[in-house]
Formats: C-alpha cells, structure tokens, sequence
C-alpha cells in the first residue's frame, strides 16, 4: 500500500526521535547531520533526496520519548546535586558550608563574586557579611533585589584565612559557576572585583582597566565593577561603581528589561 505524506512525516519524526535517544544515551550535546552506524539501515527512501548536511542547530537531550529539551542548560537542582558534597579540591578540608549561590534561576540580571569568606562559609550564602550589605544597597538602588537577581562566586568553598583561590580549585570549581550561567541565562554579568572579571573574561587585566565598559561573554554582556569588599575600604570609589551599575540599568532598560520588584 502506497504511504501517504503524514505516513511519512510520522516515519521520519519516529526515526529522528530514535536517533537522538540514541545519542542523548551516549551523552552526546548534538546529534550529526550524517545517520549514525545504527541508524544507517532505518534511512527512509523516497522523497528525501540525502542526509541533512546541517547539524541540529539546538543541542538536545531526551528524558522521555516524547520530550527534548536543551542539553548543557540543566536546572540550578540539577547542577546543586551534580555538585553533592564536593571534595574535588583541597578546600573541602577546611570549609564549613558549600556557597552554591542565591536567587532567582531566570534572573536577567546576574553579580558574581570570587569567593565566600568567613560569614559566607558559616551561613552557606554569597555575600552575607558587610559587603553582602552594600551589595544589597547597590542591587537595591539599582531596582532590583537579592530574590531578583542571581548572586555566586567563582569557587563554591571558602580558601583558609580568604586567600585567593588557586588555579586548580578554580580549575575543579568553574565548570559549576559555567553551567549556573547557562541555567540562567542572564542578560548581563556584573563581575564584582578583578579575580571575578578575569575568570569570566579570561583575562588578568587590572579592573581598573575593565570597568566602564561591557564585555562579551559567550553573547552575554559583562560589567565589571569594583568589588564591595574594596569600596568599604576605599568610599571614594563609590561613585566609579555607581557609574558602572548606571550603564547596566541603561542597557537592560534598552533590552526592555523592567526591573522586578
């Protein structure tokens, strides 16, 4: 019996689903334009003149048979529990509390820090201590809130006595932050302080050098700023950071983006 178009459409979407469970079961992030070995003797003959050149242009990953959704932007859940009772670096010796981050999981508007220090380590949230304060003062006078925003650091753990974080604690401890950015989807990434800047940028310029201006990301916009632990101790430089966070109200403003009371 000859097939009729819908026949065939069901057919191919049939195929297509199989190929991408298929890979999503191999942890692929794309399916191929080309038949896979397995698939090759499913390939429909008739009205499809060859294989698509073209890979998926959205990564996928299958839960069930009937849903796809994008594959590398899990949920902030789902990065918390990959994440555990992590000891893949030496801080895990000395910390009290693993600093996750806080916030609302679709904020437009994201500040990341370098790392927790003392009052952060015993609470288990980024930016409580007298910073913490400040930076509420400035997300507030921005028109947003901590509940509004999302708030991390670079590393989840606090380094013995707030020393930087060495590079193989952030070599373990960035993929995590990577992947609260992609859960996010921020419009804009405000960098709080040098060490915050240059892992986002991957740079080592001064922050001085870094401020004023917006940054580019993987597509997503960078400000950085002065860190608030570094505007307690120096007020003068308040109204550089004021500046910086004004260019930031204006661009989200432009992106016809309200803030969210």
């Amino acid at each position: 019996m000859d097939s009729t178009p819908d026949d065939e459409l069901l057919q191919l979407a049939s195929q297509l689903r199989q190929q991408l469970v298929r890979h999503a079961t191999r942890g692929a992030w794309a399916a191929p334009g080309s038949p896979t070995a397995r698939a090759e003797h499913t390939a429909v003959a008739g009205p499809v003149a060859g294989p698509v050149e073209e890979p998926l242009a959205v990564p996928v990953e299958v839960y069930e048979e009937r849903t796809v959704v994008p594959l590398g932007r899990r949920t902030l859940a789902q990065i918390r529990a990959d994440l555990g009772d992590c000891q893949r670096c030496k801080l895990h010796a000395t910390r009290r509390s693993i600093v996750f981050g806080v916030g609302a999981e679709d904020a437009p508007l994201m500040f990341v820090g370098e790392a927790p220090g003392e009052q952060e380590d015993r609470r288990g949230e980024p930016f409580v201590g007298p910073a913490g304060e400040l930076l509420d003062k400035m997300i507030e006078a921005m028109g947003w809130s901590r509940q509004t925003v999302y708030i991390a650091n670079t590393t989840k753990c606090r380094p013995p006595g707030n020393r930087n974080p060495q590079p193989d604690e952030l070599e373990q401890c960035m993929p995590f932050l990577k992947a609260q950015v992609a859960a996010i989807a921020p419009r804009i990434i405000v960098a709080l302080g040098r060490p915050a800047a240059n892992q986002l940028l991957g740079t080592d310029a001064p922050i001085s050098a870094l401020r004023g201006a917006f940054h580019d990301r993987h597509g997503v916009k960078v400000m950085p700023t002065f860190h608030p632990a570094y505007l307690l101790r120096e007020p003068d430089r308040k109204r550089d950071a004021w500046s910086d966070l004004k260019l930031v109200m204006a661009e989200l403003d432009r992106l016809g983006i309200k803030p969210a009371r």
